[in-house]
């Protein structure tokens, strides 16, 4: 066959040649013959016009029958020298567009048909799968040359994703085999080809804007083209390992859009825009299932989680509370931290404030459940069917103290630190930029991690806040509903003045409140060991919470200003000594508080005015507010040393000292020296009682 196809040429050669001289014959011969007819005819011009443009039109023949040969042979490089070189010299030519009409001329169309079927093997060179890169670029030149340039660069980007989709289509059954390295590999073949593409357009057409427009929509639509392929074939999004590919999705595509920025494409904001939906989804997603798995709480296999108990600084409690709370912490924390364990620096940064709002939540749901776990106002032993499950319920002091300590714990502790060391890799991720960048990044850091803590401090107040006002409401009112601490107590009091009695002491709730903190403070003392923190804030709240409940008991006050009960003076002296007493207390006790303070003040101020109103003179009846405050340092000197004062509050609601009673039946009489422990509250001794101010001064 290569022989024949040798002699073919060559005879087509010869037949060419052949043709060449029986066109100069013909040539010659029409050149005698119309020397013959002009002398002939000398004043027909018409007839001479026509011969020539026989003569003409068999030139033009004879060149597209040379151009449909090279056509036939695809020597598409010497027909389109052919092609240009006629299209320049040609007058007939000039100005000449790829659309014919009705008005050109038969070798107009000609030309064009020849010219556009040059375009299509020039077209052919570029898509033929095995063509090598320098047939592809030398092609794509010749169709430049053609003006078919916007054509060209179609066909460029057009061969660039049909070479992704296939390379794509290799590599996606690798997905379930490779988790771990897919979203890396998958950003690689993307960007690789939109880097490419982009290199070869600039070196193939110039930084035309016509053309570096293009290739930036172009590139924008294979992103949202592979921002579906990291939806369809990424893990459930409800899983841990989607989160993981998401995170690595993240930090391989926009290292590559950083990549892309010298060559012009700034692709990065495209990018998050069109993953934030998928990312908020999965970490939704993920957030709600371990929302499931928190809620869910299950007696725990004591085998599985022996280890974790004894590695986990939630272990301190076991001792002291059910297992099941314990175990309950400790998968929160798991769980936390196996979700944050999957975030990369790049996730950190532009997700991180999404990730800390759930984390947020899921602590808010968290103390919901432990709030649910403490005795509320509800607890009612006849309605026991008509309560919610609760896998585990804190009934004494020291499994609520030992709750609180588990819920603390995770707040102060442990999710700061889990989030510390995510947070940490996100700022040594912009060291590398440039000052102010990094400067800007360390602020917003600051910024959304300030906010956060304030919302776990929130969500941790409410089980604080639950406890002590079910501890304090639990002091105040019996079992039957009774209050200990109203206003008679202000009214039968002995003796006209407290001033001159030799020992003057709180009234006997308050007593019964100092013994009543003391007694917890020893108990927090055993189970929050180290937490003096939370110790002091938990008796400070406590302390608060009674003098609010004072301040807002409305039936307190009423009965003060029922005109038809009879005051004295020394109920407005017991009642103020009562308050300075409170306050003594929290300062001695090492926790004092501005609140407990300023309520205080409010209580008392608001006790002067109304005895003011019912006649009795402030100014005649109360001491100066020295007085108060050495009373009350001497009182809590008194009750610390158990000396002439013996106050009970037992299981039945009772007070009782010196057979004056304030209780809720009269047919049992007891005494409880349950404040005869000298240890003070936060191992506070007397000779730490700050110096007194007056309590109209909130500064004191």
């Amino acid at each position: 066959m290569s022989d024949e196809v040798v002699e073919m040429e060559h005879e087509l050669v010869e037949l060419q040649k052949h043709i060449s001289g029986q066109g100069i014959l013909v040539q010659d011969l029409m050149t005698g013959v119309c020397r013959e007819i002009e002398d002939w005819n000398a004043i027909d011009g018409n007839n001479v016009a026509s011969q020539q443009d026989d003569e003409l039109e068999d030139v033009l023949v004879l060149f597209l029958d040379n151009v449909d040969i090279l056509l036939a042979e695809h020597k598409v490089d010497e027909a389109l020298e052919a092609l240009m070189a006629e299209e320049k010299s040609s007058p007939e030519l000039k100005g000449l567009t790829d659309t014919s009409s009705s008005e050109e001329s038969t070798y107009k169309s000609a030309f064009l048909k020849r010219k556009s079927t040059l375009v299509e093997q020039l077209t052919e060179i570029v898509q033929h799968p095995s063509a090598k890169t320098v047939e592809m670029k030398k092609a794509l030149a010749s169709l430049i040359k053609l003006g078919k340039g916007p054509f060209a660069h179609q066909i460029l980007l057009e061969l660039y994703r049909s070479r992704l989709r296939k390379n794509i289509e290799v590599f996606l059954p690798s997905c379930s085999l490779c988790p771990k390295t897919f979203p890396g590999t998958l950003c690689k073949l993307v960007f690789s080809s939109i880097s490419t593409a982009t290199k070869e357009s600039i070196l193939i057409f110039g930084d035309d804007p016509v053309y570096t427009s293009r290739v930036v929509q172009w590139a924008e639509w294979e992103i949202e083209s592979f921002v579906r392929l990291v939806k369809d074939n990424a893990p459930s999004p409800d899983t841990v390992s989607a989160l993981d590919a998401a995170s690595n999705y993240i930090l391989a595509s926009l290292a590559f859009c950083s990549m892309l920025e010298p060559q012009g494409l700034k692709l990065s904001k495209l990018l998050l825009v069109l993953l934030r939906p998928y990312i908020e989804e999965v970490l939704e997603l993920n957030f709600r299932r371990a929302r499931r798995l928190i809620l869910d709480v299950t007696q725990p296999d004591e085998s599985s989680e022996l280890s974790t108990h004894l590695v986990s600084p939630l272990s301190a409690f076991v001792a002291s509370s059910d297992i099941v709370l314990v175990d309950s912490g400790i998968r929160f924390m798991d769980i936390i931290e196996d979700i944050l364990v999957q975030l990369t620096p790049p996730a950190v940064m532009h997700f991180g404030g999404s990730v800390l709002m759930r984390i947020a939540q899921l602590f808010d749901k968290y103390m919901g459940v432990l709030i649910k776990s403490l005795p509320g106002p509800s607890d009612d032993d006849n309605l026991t069917e008509l309560k919610e499950v609760i896998p585990f319920r804190a009934e004494t002091d020291a499994e609520q103290l030992a709750l609180l300590g588990m819920a603390f714990t995770i707040l102060d502790e442990l999710l700061p630190h889990a989030v510390k060391m995510v947070w940490s890799l996100k700022k040594e991720g912009k060291e590398s930029n440039d000052d102010i960048a990094a400067s800007a990044a360390t602020s917003s850091i600051s910024g959304e991690l300030k906010d956060w803590k304030r919302q776990l401090q929130h969500s941790f107040d409410k089980l604080k806040d639950h406890f002590c006002r079910q501890y304090v409401l639990s002091f105040i009112y019996s079992r039957e509903g009774k209050t200990r601490l109203n206003a008679q107590i202000y009214f039968d009091g002995d003796g006209e003045d407290l001033i001159r009695s030799s020992e003057p002491l709180p009234s006997l709730p308050f007593q019964a409140l100092f013994a009543k903190l003391q007694q917890f403070a020893t108990v927090a003392g055993d189970v929050l060991l180290g937490k003096e923190k939370l110790q002091k804030l938990l008796l400070a709240r406590l302390t608060e919470t009674v003098v609010m409940w004072l301040s807002d008991e409305q039936e307190f006050w009423g009965v003060f200003e029922d005109s038809a009960i009879p005051i004295k003076a020394l109920g407005l002296q017991q009642l103020l000594l009562d308050m300075h007493f409170t306050v003594e207390l929290a300062r001695f006790a090492g926790y004092p508080s501005r609140q407990v303070h300023q309520i205080a003040s409010a209580i008392i101020a608001r006790a002067i005015r109304t005895f003011s109103a019912r006649g009795i003179d402030p100014q005649s009846a109360l001491p100066e507010d020295e007085w108060f405050v050495e009373t009350a340092k001497s009182a809590i000197n008194k009750l610390l040393a158990g000396s002439e004062s013996e106050v009970d509050d037992d299981d039945d609601g009772h007070i009782i000292s010196h057979g004056n009673s304030i209780s809720d039946s009269d047919d049992t009489a007891s005494s409880l020296s349950s404040v005869e422990s000298t240890e003070s509250f936060v191992s506070a001794s007397m000779g730490e009682i700050e110096s007194a101010g007056d309590l109209t001064d909130p500064e004191a």
